[in-house]
């Protein structure tokens, strides 16, 4: 299935967002025009009826009471669509306009309930397929006579009016809406230009122009921390490339000079007939290039499995202190072939991987001696801050310049790319310490 586009979504929901409040306005209308309706046959019908209370009032003798009809019929000229009836106190149709038959059911109501009857209570109901609005009430003649009076207006033009006021309401809802969706889509459309236009910078960016950058000023407050992510992403790849890049060049320099060693070695034994100790040298200093491209391969195995997880850490108690103690026995030989005293002070315990530990204390210490002058010494200093153990180790040497710190845990990197001498290893000790 496929999915909606960002400008169709937001153009629907734009447009149904305004068929929503549009809907309202009109509920609201409509509610608003009725009750307007509604109010004005109140307020005639109350009128009417005020009308004629005023006539019976000062009907005050019988003479008057058959004069009212008359008067009556004269009141209701001009008001089409409007019916009265009047019964007396026995329920008698005492008076009743042309059409006004359909009264009668209001003038019964009131006989039998009186405390209904009163002004403002309007009634509608549907008679005949036509529709009324009326009300009854009972009143006092001037001569103390009692009469139920019901009136009423056929609302059937007001019915029509509504009918078209609906119709028209839908219509105009509908335009608006297919209006507010069009309008939405081309306000989504040029609002997310911006978003096009970082598109199409992130398209053309590629693996050789991983230096390239969003700029960020002038673009929408929305799209910056984007664009700022995007950067940054753009700055670790274009790092780890680098690194990469390097990377695989060091391999290729560390490899070629043992290979070349091993093929002149080959050739110039295969040059002249040698007898049995020349051949068994040769092989000797060729087994000594094959360990050391071996201990090459190891390293470098060893960190790709550590990048990508594959080595899971053991978790145990180690007493840092008989570690590094257990790795002073070991080098102790060579640390008195180079005159160079190992001290070590303090202590502390961790929870970790014992071989891994020592791996990486083992690199630091010999890396330590290495570098170390002659009758120096190297002090390893252990303690605890918290939940932390800190293992220092301190020695004597050359100071290494400011711009090389951040470089010396990376892979195959030297100080001194000079100095490659046998024994000095592959460079990726400190390496698999980190």
């Amino acid at each position: 299935m496929k999915t909606l586009s960002l400008t169709a979504r937001i153009s629907l929901l734009f447009a149904l967002a305004a068929s929503l409040v549009l809907l309202t306005t009109g509920f609201l209308l409509t509610h608003i025009v009725e009750a307007h309706f509604k109010e004005g046959d109140r307020h005639e019908l109350n009128g009417k009826l005020e009308l004629i209370q005023n006539l019976f009032k000062h009907a005050n003798s019988q003479e008057a009471l058959n004069r009212l009809p008359k008067q009556l019929d004269d009141a209701l000229v001009g008001h089409h669509g409007l019916a009265v009836a009047v019964a007396d106190a026995s329920g008698n149709t005492w008076y009743a306009a042309t059409g006004s038959g359909f009264l009668n059911f209001l003038l019964q109501d009131c006989q039998k309930k009186p405390a209904e009857c009163t002004f403002g209570a309007l009634r509608e109901w549907e008679q005949a397929g036509a529709s009324y609005r009326g009300m009854a009430v009972t009143i006092v003649a001037g001569n103390g006579d009692s009469f139920n009076v019901a009136i009423a207006r056929d609302i059937h033009t007001h019915e029509i009016f509504m009918d078209t006021f609906r119709t028209l309401l839908a219509a105009a809802i509908a335009l608006a809406a297919l209006a507010t969706a069009g309008l939405g889509w081309m306000a989504t459309r040029w609002g997310l230009t911006p978003l096009r236009q970082v598109t199409e910078t992130m398209s053309g960016i590629s693996a050789e122009h991983l230096s390239d950058r969003l700029p960020i000023q002038g673009m929408p407050t929305e799209l910056q921390p984007l664009a700022t992510a995007f950067n940054a992403m753009l700055a670790r790849l274009d790092d780890s490339f680098r690194r990469l890049s390097e990377f695989s060049s060091n391999i290729a320099h560390e490899l070629r000079t043992p290979i070349s060693n091993l093929m002149t070695q080959t050739q110039v034994a295969l040059s002249s007939a040698r007898d049995k100790n020349e051949y068994k040298e040769i092989l000797y200093s060729s087994l000594e290039e094959y360990e050391r491209m071996a201990q090459m391969v190891g390293d470098m195995l060893y960190l790709a499995q550590t990048d990508n997880g594959l080595l899971k850490p053991g978790m145990e108690k180690i007493d840092l202190a008989a570690e590094t103690q257990s790795l002073f026995d070991y080098f102790e030989a060579w640390a008195e072939e180079r005159s160079v005293a190992l001290t070590l002070t303090g202590s502390a315990t961790v929870h970790g991987d014992r071989m891994m530990l020592r791996r990486a204390l083992s690199n630091l210490i010999s890396n330590a001696i290495r570098h170390t002058p002659p009758v120096q010494k190297v002090h390893v200093t252990l303690s605890s801050q918290g939940d932390k153990a800190i293992v220092a180790i301190e020695n004597p040497g050359p100071d290494v310049p400011a711009e090389h710190l951040p470089k010396l845990f990376d892979r195959f990197y030297r100080v001194d790319p000079s100095r490659q001498r046998k024994g000095d290893g592959a460079g990726l000790g400190l390496a698999i310490v980190k």
